[in-house]
């Protein structure tokens, strides 16, 4: 019989595994094109490679994208109309860096990568952004603003560096930005934007039942079913300070403010059906993951311990390149003695020490210490401590220095928010 150690070994290496074939199509440094060569990045075409996948899946070059976030496997995808307006998956990429933990965004300067749903207009690219090229996430969106959500110019750029955004490398980034400039000069007017902290399945709902963003991740995760039942971007609007999804409404109601009480509606008894059949099968396995984690805790690593993960990515490069790893990577499922005895152990590691007792005889009364000397003691940074690093205890328990990056400039602010129009054509689930 395996020991305990060896299942939690076990279970680690497969969702590696896992996120390994989640990631396959492109890795950090998969350069499929010389930088140098590229004379205009705004109008570079996509290369050849993806071209022939595209026609191979019967997708039109200029139909509409979506693009999906997976912040824990670090994983962004491009998803494309095919000829029958259902969408699949043409390009998947390794985030570069991300900063922050699992969790959306909640104020200015949390550090925090955004979470939720998000319409990304042409108004959103910005051709002339210091890091290669970006795209705003639109950040805060009705759904943020209604929760007092604050913060400003989050994006998907290039220069493999974040301080709240999702940074690729600047070879991705432009593989990232034509495929949505080709959508919008095919007619999109607006490319949804989904930003999960994992995918939500039954086994990644349960590892992460005890976290305190549990209660807003069922609630995106509704707009995560609507997708993968019917692989079509799900209409998004915001009431009561929720998102719903896919509703129709009833009789001449209209949503109001994102605060405003919702107004009746409901969802389609074709779509209801689909996810009713969808539901049960997700509560069987649900139900199978409580048994399987039972006693079980994940521990979700911070940022630095992800940065310490992949510290070596960055030699060669220069100090703004900054990649931060997967929680995957980085984080294990522990048994809950572990991970008690662990948290234990660090409370103890950051008490300060007691000051030795000594008669005042034995010894010359002492200068006092100053502020700065205070610190030192303490092991507390001083005010003349470098910014740019920080020393962190790695979940293997090594010490490591590693890099943080300075908070970006404001590069590009992103335009105001605007009521959506009209549902785009390739809305399935639609009155019209």
């Amino acid at each position: 019989m395996w020991s305990v150690s060896m299942r939690l070994k076990h279970i680690a290496l497969a969702l590696l595994v896992a996120t390994a074939l989640t990631g396959c199509n492109d890795t950090l440094d998969s350069a499929s094109i010389d930088l140098k060569s590229v004379k205009n990045k705004v109008e570079q075409p996509l290369p050849s490679r993806i071209v022939a996948e595209m026609q191979k899946k019967n997708m039109p070059r200029t139909s509409p994208i979506m693009i999906r976030i997976f912040k824990e496997e670090g994983v962004l995808e491009v998803w494309k109309a095919k000829a029958d307006n259902r969408f699949d998956v043409i390009a998947s990429y390794q985030i570069c860096a991300w900063s922050g933990k699992l969790g959306p965004k909640v104020k200015e300067g949390d550090r925090q990568a955004p979470e939720g749903f998000y319409n990304l207009t042409p108004a959103h690219l910005n051709p002339n952004s210091k890091y290669y090229l970006a795209i705003n996430t639109g950040f805060p969106n009705r759904y943020d603003q209604a929760n007092g959500r604050s913060g400003s110019n989050l994006m998907i750029h290039g220069a493999c560096s974040s301080s709240g955004c999702y940074s690729m490398t600047d070879e991705q980034v432009l593989e990232i930005y034509a495929f949505a400039r080709d959508a919008f000069k095919g007619g999109q007017t607006s490319v949804q934007l989904q930003a999960f902290p994992f995918r939500m399945t039954a086994e990644n709902m349960v590892r992460h039942r005890d976290n305190p963003n549990y209660d807003f991740w069922k609630m995106v995760k509704v707009g995560y079913d609507h997708f993968e039942v019917t692989k079509r971007p799900p209409e998004v609007a915001v009431c009561e300070k929720k998102y719903v999804f896919n509703q129709q409404l009833d009789g001449s109601g209209k949503f109001g403010p994102a605060t405003a009480a919702c107004p009746p509606m409901s969802t389609p008894p074709a779509l209801a059906s689909a996810l009713t059949s969808y539901g049960k099968t997700y509560e069987v396995a649900y139900q199978k993951a409580v048994d399987k984690f039972e006693g079980k805790v994940w521990y979700e690593p911070t940022e630095a311990e992800r940065k310490a993960v992949v510290a070596a990515k960055r030699k060669g490069r220069e100090l703004a390149y900054a990649p931060t790893g997967t929680s995957l990577e980085a984080g294990k499922l522990m048994s809950e003695a572990e991970f008690k005895e662990m948290m234990e152990k660090r409370m103890a590691a950051a008490q300060p020490k007691p000051a030795n007792t000594v008669l005042a005889s034995a010894a010359p009364s002492p200068r006092a210490a100053t502020a700065t000397e205070r610190m030192k003691q303490e092991r507390l940074p001083g005010d003349n401590a470098p910014a740019s690093t920080a020393t962190v205890a790695s979940a293997q328990g090594t010490t490591t220095t590693v890099p943080i990056p300075a908070q970006n400039p404001l590069a590009y602010a992103a335009p105001p928010i605007t009521e959506e129009k009209k549902k785009p054509f390739w809305k399935f689930w639609s009155k019209e």
